[in-house]
């Protein structure tokens, strides 16, 4: 099954994560596009210039082109977890967006995670996982 409008699988909510998250308000199928990530397509020096001077941390990448969802009313509040439910992949009807897709079954009102994937994310994770291998 194949998501074709956003406001019908998800809404932001107060997250225990971080501030505000994405949460399911319908049950999503394992392996669903969830939803399309698309923003503003930038090169690589912008890209770069906003997450440093702008501490801009909404960019991802998808191996053509990056793209800046900053300005997004959904993509930005998706919270990491290192045991996520979700993971992006490439949208292959289209090189300039992404695909938010489940790995799991995601019961309403569950929050919709991924693993941001890079070494920082680790050293400063509070999820269970990390506060077990931590502990």
């Amino acid at each position: 099954m194949k998501s074709d409008n956003i406001e019908k699988s998800v809404q932001v909510k107060f997250s225990e994560i971080h501030g505000s998250g994405i949460f399911s308000i319908r049950n999503i199928e394992k392996d669903e596009i969830i939803f399309v990530i698309e923003g503003e397509i930038i090169d690589e020096a912008e890209c770069i210039r906003r997450e440093e001077e702008e501490n801009n941390v909404y960019i991802f990448w998808n191996d053509k082109n990056y793209i800046d969802t900053a300005n997004s009313e959904i993509t930005k509040y998706l919270n990491h977890s290192c045991e996520p439910n979700a993971y992006v992949d490439d949208n292959i009807n289209n090189e300039n967006s992404l695909v938010l897709k489940s790995l799991r079954k995601i019961n309403i009102g569950e929050e919709i995670t991924i693993d941001y994937g890079y070494d920082e994310i680790y050293e400063n994770c509070k999820c269970d996982s990390c506060n077990k291998k931590k502990g």
